[in-house]
């Protein structure tokens, strides 16, 4: 039985992650640091075969103790502060855990077992704001904050360690994939959830930046067979992690309320734009939310992902607007039912 580490166990990768690999056959270890918050509370829906361990990517000893404790083949490092805005307010913490976090992970597997095979997860926002589209994995790095630095000096440190020490290392750079499990920060669970909420009655509106632009959602639950895929193969490599489509937030918008049978209709220019569904404002804009300096189009091109590892994502946007809505909405149901309680 193989025996697999995942790091960041408690968010959306780390759950359906950590349920392939169960399926598979492994022995799953999920790694989280410990909070005031129970990891049970916070996360209720961890596969129970799942081993939870502490550990923090922030202490050398810790990985080191770790590693040498649960001798995992695999490991997946899927921990990282990863909410964009919050890299801004706390610049050290998120280049500590997101790049130097992996460092000490590459010199804990060194010392421990530099058999041991890494799956390091980067981002699409390491290219900044490309020339060109699609991007793929020669694109250009060009990282415009602190979390996408730390992704890039991630990715170095993963090349050089299998250059130098021929540790097994490979990393995908993910564009936006969302699911049920996604944070309400981000903004399609900000959508899905405000949209289902709406239905119910339980709040009339909600707000968002800029409509017009462009992304490339997947499901977090397609590319996690990518991520264990590239720990199958002779070589370590990187991948882009993509659907090659790209979508409005305003489409968005449009397709979950029409999962929910209210049809949105668009009133209005620029900052003043509403969206309106059966006569009432149900969406408004805040120029707060706009991000100076966003790239507006970005999609990748998954042709190596393709070629060599056979993969391609099989949700289409429709369907994973429906399964985040219908989520969301069997929640604000009991929401509902336990206000009228």
């Amino acid at each position: 039985m193989k025996r697999a580490l995942i790091t960041g166990i408690t968010w959306q990768d780390g759950f359906y992650l950590s349920n392939l690999l169960i399926e598979k056959g492994y022995e799953v270890f999920g790694m989280y640091r410990r909070s005031v918050l129970d990891v049970h509370e916070r996360v209720p829906h961890i596969n129970p075969k799942v081993n939870l361990i502490e550990g923090n990517l922030r202490d050398a000893a810790s990985m080191i103790s770790v590693i040498k404790k649960y001798m995992p083949d695999e490991i997946y490092n899927l921990a990282a502060q990863s909410f964009l805005p919050s890299s801004w307010d706390h610049p050290e913490l998120t280049c500590d855990i997101n790049g130097m976090g992996v460092l000490r992970l590459l010199e804990a597997i060194r010392i421990v077992n530099p058999k041991i095979r890494l799956y390091q997860a980067s981002s699409r926002e390491v290219f900044g704001v490309p020339e060109k589209s699609p991007q793929n994995e020669e694109t250009p790095i060009n990282p415009l904050n602190p979390y996408s630095a730390a992704k890039a000096f991630a990715q170095a440190m993963i090349k050089s360690y299998w250059e130098k020490y021929g540790i097994y290392s490979s990393f995908g750079i993910a564009f936006n994939h969302e699911s049920p499990r996604r944070g309400k920060e981000f903004v399609t669970r900000t959508i899905s959830h405000a949209v289902a909420r709406i239905k119910m009655g339980l709040q009339e509106s909600f707000e968002l930046g800029n409509l017009d632009t462009k992304r490339d959602w997947g499901y977090a639950g397609d590319y996690v067979e990518l991520m264990w895929l590239s720990l199958q193969q002779d070589k370590p490599d990187s991948y882009i992690l993509a659907t090659g489509e790209t979508h409005t937030i305003r489409e968005f918008v449009k397709e979950a309320f029409k999962v929910v049978g209210m049809p949105l209709t668009w009133e209005g220019n620029g900052l003043d734009e509403v969206g309106k569904s059966d006569g009432k404002i149900v969406v408004k804009i805040n120029p707060e939310y706009y991000r100076p300096g966003e790239a507006e189009w970005l999609f990748g091109d998954i042709s190596k992902a393709k070629k060599v590892l056979g993969w391609e994502p099989k949700t289409k946007f429709r369907n994973l607007v429906k399964i985040m809505v219908e989520e969301d909405l069997k929640g604000a149901k009991k929401e509902k039912l336990l206000m009228n309680s």
